[in-house]
Order: C-alpha cells, then structure tokens, then sequence
C-alpha cells in the first residue's frame, strides 16, 4: 500500500532545503519502500545513502540520491506524524469529552485518535481496543516504549460497558503481553462517581501495581461533564465527601508503594484535592512529575517554580494593573499567592472565570474559551495596563482558544495588551517586567 507524508516545513540550511524540497511537497517512498509514519521514516533514514521518491505539488516525481552523516537529521517536518491516517477510536466510552463538545466548533476537536503511534510520540493516551496482534508485534519489534494506556478500570466486564466496546475486556493480557516484550507503560484512570470508584479502583490499583516497575505510574482524573451531555450516558460529578473517600484511598495506596517500592506509583488530579480541601502532596511525593501534561501535579510544580526565585520588586514608575486569569479550580491558588506579591506601583487583580460555554461544572483553566474570558473580563478593571491568561486555554503552538477566537481578538476586545504565560516562571517575569 502506498502512503505518502505531506512536508509542512523545510527548515533552512538542512539537506532538505538544499535539496530545494517545500512545503506541500510529498515524500512518496525511501529506498523503494512506503513509508507509514515518522517511525517507519526514522529508520529508514538511519543509513548514510538514502534514495528519496518526492512528489512536487504540480504533480511531477523526483529522485533524489542523497548521501549524509549517519542519522543525520534531512530537516522535513511533516503535516502529521503518521502518513497513512490517524487511527480513530473504536469505542463509544460513557464519559468521552469529545462527545460532549459543543456543536460548530473547529473539526479537529471532534477527531477522537486512538493511535499507539501518537501515544509512543507525543504522550496521548491510548486504549488498545484497536490494537491486533500485528500491531503488538510492531510496537514489541520496535520497542515503542513508553506507551500511555488508558485502562480505567482492570475488571473486564465493567471495562467493556464503560468503553461500549466488547474487545476492551483483555487489557491486563494486553498489558502483560507488551510486558513480556519489555514495554514499560504509563496508565490512568477516568474516575466515574459510583461506577468505576471504590471498590472497583482498589482493584484497578492493586493490578497495576502488581505489574510496577513495567507499569510505571497510574494516574487518576475525574471524569469531565460538560453542558453538552445530550443522549449521553447519566454520570455525576465527585462531590466533596466522595472526593475525600478517592484521596483517603491514594494516599493509603502511596504510602504502601513508597515503602515497598520507592515512589507513590499511583497520583490523583488537583481536581480531587481542591474539591475534598485538602492539602496538595509536598514536591517530593510526584516523583518527578510523570504525567505533569496529564494534569497530574500541576499546582504542586507552579509552586515549587514559583518558590525557587524570588520577586524582583524593582518596581514601576508609573501605577500598572495587571489582571490575572483563571478558572474557578485555581482561584484558591493564585489568590493568597498573588496578593502576598509587593511591587511598587502595581496592582494586581486575579479575574475568576466561570465556563459558560461548557458548563460551570468544568472549572480548570485550560478549558477556558475566548469568549467566557472576554465576558468576564468586560466587567472588570477600567484602568488595567494588562491581562495575563493562562496558555493552556490556547491550541499548542496557536494563539486560538477553543471557540476559535483567538488571542488578538480577545486583545482587541479588552483594549489592552493582552500575554499567555505558562508556568511560574513567565508569571514572575511578566509581573515584574511587563511589556
């Protein structure tokens, strides 16, 4: 079968751009053969003499002998990281966020991947309930380790209801087979109030811990419930006491782990510590933050960056206000934080955020849309210089919310500077040295 990846960016003064390959030119084979995605392409470009199929965007075909170091990098990116077509997801899970996405939002957010290349790429959590054995093979063959599985729960009956699909009983044979072949895996869960918590989580963790050190941390997040929930499956949200029972539970099973093992093995979501209130886990007990872009952990390590330099406190010279954004989840954060900051000449206003658009029961900041921010921040200060927001409300790399508006847009409805930070570090520079 023949693939064919589209180039997206040529980055100057590489083989490629010497070569004068561009943008939206095809790469059609390497040495004769398909290529399938930037796996397959890595390999084959390993050699010191390669042979290049590219076809040009009018459609003609060239071959290129191209001789370079070893591994030496051709500077090609790709419009995607998989040439033959993102693998969609096969099953119909009862809390998928994508099926309670508003309508009319941009078509990439409604895309529901379930790739095992993604997850070994870029971190995406996969469910294996597409993956056959030639796909086990591969990964094993290759050694495409680590891979982020989302196992949600290790009783095989309940696993098949809450993904609505009849392959997704066999994940611990799965997970012992990959294991077997010397794959390590990250996991996590999506807590479901009264379905797949209490006893059910007990055993889910107890599985996988029986499978550490292959298994190398588990991960707990509360499901998502977003206004959009029409022909949805019936779910609640984590009350505070059944958050409390969750965080009781993890941290019985931490401190088992670290005493046998060295690490917590298992992590929760802030989300759960705020809504039991109770206190976030010291630094030490994230061992290194292995699922950091999972949520896990995300306040513990703002305020270890945020304690690791002190405020400059250089000051103004005229009077500043800057107006700091976030969701309803981080207020109890940033509120004591940013009030205990002394700068001479500025002001500075925290601008809690309520999610209209999804729904008040999604309260983390990185769902946040233009358009709730704009809202909210039109009944605020007259007088602010600027507004801070979080970039994790923005599309990787993009200036565009998830309504599609983007941050210019956003500038120019607030009449003032308007700057994405993300993490303590932007934080302290931009309140000290705002431009």
């Amino acid at each position: 079968m023949a693939y064919n990846g589209i180039i997206a960016t040529v980055i100057p003064d590489t083989i490629a751009a010497q070569l004068g390959l561009e943008p939206g030119d095809r790469l059609i084979t390497v040495d004769g053969e398909s290529i399938r995605d930037i796996i397959d392409l890595s390999f084959a470009l390993a050699d010191e003499s390669v042979e290049l199929v590219i076809e040009k965007q009018n459609g003609d075909r060239e071959i290129l002998e191209i001789e370079k170091k070893y591994d030496e990098d051709l500077g090609i990116e790709f419009e995607s990281a998989v040439f033959d077509g993102v693998r969609r997801c096969a099953n119909k899970c009862i809390f998928c966020f994508v099926d309670q996405m508003a309508p009319g939002m941009r078509e990439s957010l409604y895309v529901k991947d379930d790739d095992y290349r993604l997850s070994f790429l870029y971190g995406n959590f996969v469910t294996l309930t597409n993956s056959g054995p030639q796909d086990i093979n591969r990964i094993s063959r290759l050694h495409l380790s680590p891979l982020y599985i989302s196992v949600h729960t290790t009783n095989s009956d309940l696993r098949k209801k809450m993904l609505n699909n009849k392959n997704a009983g066999k994940i611990m044979e799965q997970l012992s087979t990959l294991i077997t072949n010397g794959i390590e895996m990250h996991t996590q869960v999506v807590l479901c109030p009264n379905i797949n918590d209490g006893d059910e989580l007990e055993k889910t963790i107890n599985d996988l811990y029986s499978l550490h050190p292959s298994i190398l941390s588990m991960a707990i997040v509360p499901v998502g419930l977003s206004r959009y929930r029409e022909n949805c499956y019936s779910l609640e949200v984590f009350t505070p006491k059944k958050a409390l029972d969750v965080v009781t539970m993890v941290n019985k099973w931490q401190q088992k782990c670290r005493k046998k093992s060295g690490t917590s093995f298992v992590y929760l979501s802030d989300e759960f510590y705020l809504a039991a209130n109770q206190p976030i886990p010291e630094y030490d007990l994230y061992d290194g933050f292995p699922q950091l872009e999972n949520g896990i952990g995300l306040i513990r390590n703002f305020l270890h960056e945020w304690q690791r330099e002190a405020i400059v406190a250089t000051g103004y010279q005229t009077p500043h206000h800057l107006d700091v954004v976030c969701g309803v989840s981080a207020q109890q954060v940033l509120e004591p934080l940013l009030a205990a900051v002394k700068i001479p000449n500025l002001t500075i206003g925290v601008i809690v955020v309520e999610n209209e658009f999804f729904g008040k029961d999604i309260t983390v900041s990185g769902l946040l849309t233009g358009q709730d921010i704009a809202r909210t921040l039109t009944q605020g200060s007259e007088a602010r210089t600027g507004v801070i927001i979080p970039g994790t409300a923005l599309r990787r790399g993009e200036g565009v919310f998830l309504d599609n508006m983007t941050l210019d847009e956003l500038e120019r409805h607030v009449a003032v500077p308007v700057r994405a930070v993300y993490g303590a570090e932007d934080l302290r520079e931009l309140l000290q040295s705002w431009r």
